[in-house]
């Protein structure tokens, strides 16, 4: 009988097909970021000042905890919120590449960035870090902090560093610039974590200047961050092997 042979075949042949006899075409990859080439990488030299006339250095008051009294070697310590330096140079300044710099990838660094609660403060006080990179929190005093980490887009958290020495590393997922740090036991204590998913940043140091170097040749956007003077932005564009300059001038 042919055609009942005929209809078993058809039959089968379906079966397999849809059983996985023939396997479905695999999706396509998702297309890989660019990778910086070193020889044509140029840099970025951002400048900060402070316009007018620098302000005279805040002192706060630390009596509220005897311990850190005793760090500081007294009861105040000058405020570390607005820094001005020689020739106006404008400390504790985040700057970093707001975009341009989407179309590469960058491997994560395994080496953690610290923070470090030392003398009743928060050092570095404005800091940056990966994505997927640890930034490990330390206690370096004789007495008890904690950790608020106010994150809007990451995951908010708050964790106890009661004693002398111990530490722990948090991970931020996704980008976020800035994420303010608190201890609750003292108030003066503040930090600021730019959390980037590249490698294009800093803080000012006294000299006012951040290098933002192996940048390939490009157009991009450049932002100064200052916890209470706001934001300004530049647009940079460099060849390969190019080195330019740009400044940001912050006033009250």
């Amino acid at each position: 009988m042919p055609s009942v042979r005929f209809a078993v075949t058809v039959l089968l042949l379906a079966i397999s097909l849809a059983c996985g006899g023939e396997k479905a075409a695999p999706a396509p990859a998702a297309p890989a970021g660019l990778s910086v080439d070193p020889a044509t990488a140029g840099s970025v030299t951002a400048i900060v000042k402070f316009e007018g006339t620098a302000p005279k250095p805040e002192m706060i008051t630390i009596t509220g905890d005897p311990k850190c009294v005793e760090r500081n070697g007294g009861p105040q310590r000058a405020d570390e919120r607005l820094l001005v330096g020689d020739n106006q140079a404008l400390q504790n300044v985040f700057v970093y590449v707001k975009d341009g710099a989407g179309k590469y990838v960058f491997p994560v660094p395994t080496e953690p960035v610290v923070l470090d609660q030392d003398k009743c403060r928060y050092s570095p006080r404005v800091l940056g870090v990966r994505v997927g990179q640890a930034l490990q929190i330390r206690n370096s005093d004789p007495l008890l902090h904690n950790v608020r980490s106010n994150g809007v887009i990451n995951q908010a958290f708050n964790k106890s560093t009661p004693i002398e020495g111990v530490s722990f590393n948090h991970t931020f997922a996704t980008r976020e610039v800035m994420v303010p740090f608190k201890c609750d036991v003292h108030g003066w204590m503040s930090a600021y974590v730019g959390v980037l998913d590249h490698p294009y940043f800093g803080t000012t140091a006294p000299d006012g200047k951040v290098v933002l170097g192996n940048l390939p040749p490009g157009t991009y956007t450049i932002e100064a961050w200052h916890e209470s003077l706001g934001t300004k932005t530049q647009q940079v564009t460099i060849g390969a092997k190019e080195s330019k300059d740009v400044s940001f001038a912050f006033a009250r």
